[in-house]
């Protein structure tokens, strides 16, 4: 309890020195980067990248269990829109376990063979397939994992293995 309260207060105390350094900028000023890093870091466990909030969630569970969690944390299992999105959160999945886990993220060709569709309901606008992916091995292959292989890229996946994950919000 005392933990949440300093970061509660520590967060407040942030936020107003932002608010302090956003009224002394001039109009079209870039932030500077010791701004960005709060920015950043405020939102306890949560790391930012355009405008989204990503958390590796090292606990492996199922496809479905993963993102019932995410869901539980105001969030989903991530989508990814281009590759900047993608190297951070292979960056976040690093810094966090000291390793390129294969990991859940949001995407599934579970309603619709090879119609794949992010969990989170956005457009499904950038992959990263590693070679001869997705397949579908017999047919049961219905989950994006991501890390996979040595092009660290993505793979379809039976649904039912246990993964570490990564949420968006």
């Amino acid at each position: 309890m005392k933990t949440l309260t300093v970061t509660a207060v520590l967060c407040a105390v942030m936020a107003l020195t932002i608010a302090a350094a956003l009224a002394e900028e001039q109009p079209g000023q870039e932030p500077t980067a010791e701004r960005q890093l709060v920015k950043r870091s405020c939102y306890n466990g949560w790391t930012c990248c355009n405008g989204r909030w990503f958390r590796y969630i090292p606990r492996a569970m199922t496809w479905a269990q993963a993102e019932r969690n995410c869901l539980a944390l105001g969030g989903h299992l991530a989508s990814v829109h281009n590759l900047r999105e993608y190297r951070t959160i292979q960056r976040i999945i690093l810094k966090s376990s000291f390793h390129h886990h294969v990991t859940w993220i949001g995407g599934s060709d579970a309603k619709l063979e090879n119609k794949w569709v992010w969990s989170d309901g956005t457009c499904f606008d950038y992959t990263n397939w590693a070679c001869g992916e997705p397949n579908n091995h017999c047919h049961q292959q219905h989950c994006l994992q991501m890390n996979f292989g040595g092009q660290k890229a993505w793979d379809d996946a039976q649904c039912w293995i246990r993964r570490p994950s990564v949420c968006t919000k």
